[in-house]
């Protein structure tokens, strides 16, 4: 395997979704070699368009819940349907994604000798009764809920990453993210800020469940890939959890109202039942990002995020 500091050969999973399509850019911007696996049940070629006459870029076709053969140097595990539209449409390859994709990555991780990322999420936490979220709270998670399929699923993962990293010696790196915006969301996830986006764009009602008063931090791709990054250059003796998110807190009703603002819409609000087990809570506590990874925070604030968003969704609409 060649040192960890040279130009290397990487494997990133889920590479054609929003987060992986961004995180392949910049591993290529930084030299490296990159295989992007991934079964296009929620990525897009379209992400990845750019890349594939790139001569440092392959795509394969691949579901991790599948073995995969290949000889890489490092190993980004990003692959899992991320929005309740797209996880609770099939509910059983969600949890087989978390874990079986696990499983057959740290497989082959532990073969390579090589280090490997987790993606994991603030969704660990479920509708947590600890605010703001450390690494240290276990999580408050309705076991047998519409959402544990994704919840239960990445819990899962990250505890076969450290029974690997126990049992083995294996190298891991895991991130909890949280709320996450930009170019490239899919336009029909589900997701808070793509669903307003959308509907302002079309001059649709913006709906809101509850009475919008649930708070989520949000925090811009590049931002959080920048903490990627940074997790994945430590030390082998820090594994994570670590939190990756904006500890800026909002509520989902003035996240409605700033898009309407930005976009210069003539969108209602409309008000429908809250879903079951949506957490009302969900901000990040960053203190160990910060302490680990090089003074880490979000840079990119929401105004600017959200227009930058607003425009790659004008594209798509108007294309």
């Amino acid at each position: 395997m060649r040192s960890h500091d040279s130009t290397k050969r990487i494997l990133v999973t889920g590479g054609a979704g929003f987060l992986g399509s961004h995180l392949i850019e910049r591993l290529l911007g930084q030299g490296h070699e990159v295989v992007c696996a991934d079964n296009l049940f929620t990525g897009t070629k379209r992400n990845i368009a750019h890349l594939l006459g790139n001569p440092h870029f392959e795509f394969l076709r691949h579901d991790v819940t599948f073995p995969l053969y290949i000889e890489v140097d490092e190993i980004w595990n990003l692959a899992c349907p991320a929005s309740p539209v797209h996880y609770s449409h099939d509910p059983v390859q969600t949890t087989k994604t978390s874990v079986h994709g696990a499983i057959n990555l740290l497989g082959l991780a532990k073969r390579l000798d090589c280090r490997i990322f987790q993606a994991s999420t603030s969704e660990v936490y479920g509708d947590p009764s600890v605010h703001p979220q450390r690494e240290e709270y276990w999580g408050n998670v309705n076991p047998i809920g519409p959402r544990s399929c994704y919840d239960e699923g990445k819990r899962c993962a990250e505890t076969l990453f450290f029974d690997y990293h126990r049992q083995h010696g294996l190298d891991i790196k895991v991130a909890r993210i949280f709320n996450t915006y930009g170019p490239r969301m899919h336009p029909n996830d589900g997701r808070v800020v793509s669903n307003f986006i959308v509907q302002a764009l079309r001059g649709e009602n913006i709906t809101i469940y509850g009475e919008g008063q649930q708070t989520r931090s949000f925090c811009y791709v590049d931002d959080l890939i920048e903490g990627f990054i940074r997790l994945m250059a430590t030390d082998k003796d820090f594994t994570g959890p670590v939190n990756l998110g904006n500890p800026a807190e909002m509520t989902i009703r003035e996240l409605a109202e700033a898009v309407i603002a930005l976009t210069n819409s003539g969108s209602k609000l409309v008000f429908k039942p809250l879903p079951q087990d949506d957490p009302m809570q969900r901000q990040p506590d960053i203190t160990l990002a910060k302490s680990k990874l090089g003074g880490w925070e979000p840079q990119v604030k929401l105004e600017d995020g959200l227009r930058r968003t607003i425009a790659y969704f004008d594209g798509l609409l108007s294309a």
